[in-house]
């Protein structure tokens, strides 16, 4: 269940292991439809698409898998799954003690639906589709840029590729002349590239405490809880508002970074996309130059950064770390001018990071805005397809 979307159309999330027997089966097509409270009532739901061909799933026996009669009407069933009023209908029928509720198949089979002509149902979710395609190019696009990143960070810092390279006579690959320059030749007797020196997270990175009381705050502030951050993945999609928030939290600035304190072993570290609160079992980190940007955030999502804060962490059920765990970590500092270089490179690949964020939460205003009006055929295909084209 913890991989179905919220308020996506793509599972992001996908393990492989033997096969028991037991789990809900799905194929490529099907829709996934949470059936227990709070999942359904949050939106959980999904269209599985990325299946190797000729392949099955299975999954948690908490969501109803639908599929068409007609395999050409998959999609449809999926936004017609969406559908705000398919969904109230949904959540009136569940049954069961409190806490516990479930809709059945039953129930759900038995909901009215716009009863719309074969070509219209398919020209909906197509024009629906190709939005939701778009925020899975941003997606992937953006997890492109986290990876080359990552590799980036290890190569100069943990594998020191530039400085092994020059050592042997070798031009570092994929770097100009001006950028290897500022790499030693050479290792000194600590092990370390000349120059270089043994330091804490703490020497290049600081834990802005800015505590922020509800009423201190707009309704509208954007407010990042734990569960808006997706786990291993830097890029930060979603987000509610001060109002759902009767404590107090932590503020926090676009661009700076957030690490899920609880628990750390789920390793949720990301970019702030916007300035606002975030929850107090999140670590504001910000680098104390701008230069560190970089190379600040690339460490604190290594794997090796986040089992130092698990292993640290205190409590046995609920475990936290603390800023003074994560800042004690010892990290291998390049000069300045290299450290800058880093971030020169990266820097753009953050920016469209967060930039595809908000183009991508556009595209789903946009998606849920049409989805209600072509059910109820308020508004008719073609002019959504010229919006849709327009936008996407």
């Amino acid at each position: 269940m913890a991989a179905l979307p919220t308020h996506g159309r793509d599972v992001r999330i996908v393990n492989e292991r033997p096969f028991t027997g037991s789990g809900a089966r799905f194929q490529n097509g099907d829709t996934l439809i949470a059936r227990i409270t709070p999942c359904l009532e949050n939106g959980k739901g999904a269209q599985v698409k990325d299946l190797p061909e000729g392949s099955a799933g299975f999954g948690s026996t908490e969501f109803i898998v639908v599929r068409g009669k007609d395999e050409r009407d998959d999609d449809f069933i999926y936004y017609l799954s969406r559908h705000e009023g398919f969904r109230a209908e949904a959540i009136k029928r569940m049954e069961g003690t409190s806490g516990r509720q479930r809709v059945s198949w039953q129930q759900i089979a038995s909901i009215e639906v716009p009863d719309l002509l074969p070509e219209n149902r398919r020209e909906i979710a197509a024009i629906l589709g190709a939005l939701d395609d778009k925020i899975e190019v941003n997606r992937k696009a953006s997890a492109t840029l986290e990876e080359m990143a990552r590799a980036l960070y290890r190569s100069w810092f943990v594998d020191f590729d530039p400085v092994w390279a020059r050592l042997e006579g070798r031009q570092p690959a994929h770097m100009d002349a001006a950028t290897a320059a500022l790499f030693p030749d050479s290792f000194g007797d600590d092990g370390l590239p000349v120059g270089w020196c043994a330091g804490k997270l703490s020497d290049v990175a600081v834990n802005p405490r800015n505590g922020v009381k509800p009423e201190q705050i707009h309704p509208d502030t954007p407010y990042i809880g734990l569960e808006h951050m997706p786990r291993r993945s830097i890029t930060l999609p979603d987000w509610g508002t001060a109002a759902d928030v009767g404590s107090q939290k932590s503020g926090m600035t676009a661009g700076d970074f957030l690490f899920g304190k609880l628990r750390p072993y789920f390793h949720k570290v990301g970019i702030a996309p916007v300035n606002g609160i975030c929850s107090t079992d999140i670590i504001v980190v910000r680098p104390k130059a701008p230069e560190w940007a970089g190379f600040v955030l690339s460490m604190i999502s290594t794997d090796e950064f986040v089992e130092h804060t698990n292993a640290g962490s205190s409590g046995t059920r609920m475990p936290r770390t603390s800023w003074s765990d994560m800042g004690s970590y010892e990290v291998t500092l390049p000069s300045p001018k290299i450290a800058a270089a880093f971030e020169q490179i990266t820097r753009p690949w953050r920016e469209r990071i967060v930039s595809s964020v908000h183009e991508s939460r556009t595209l789903a205003t946009l998606r849920d805005t049409l989805l209600p009006r072509l059910m109820s055929g308020e508004l008719r295909v073609g002019e959504a397809r010229e919006l849709v084209e327009e936008v996407a």
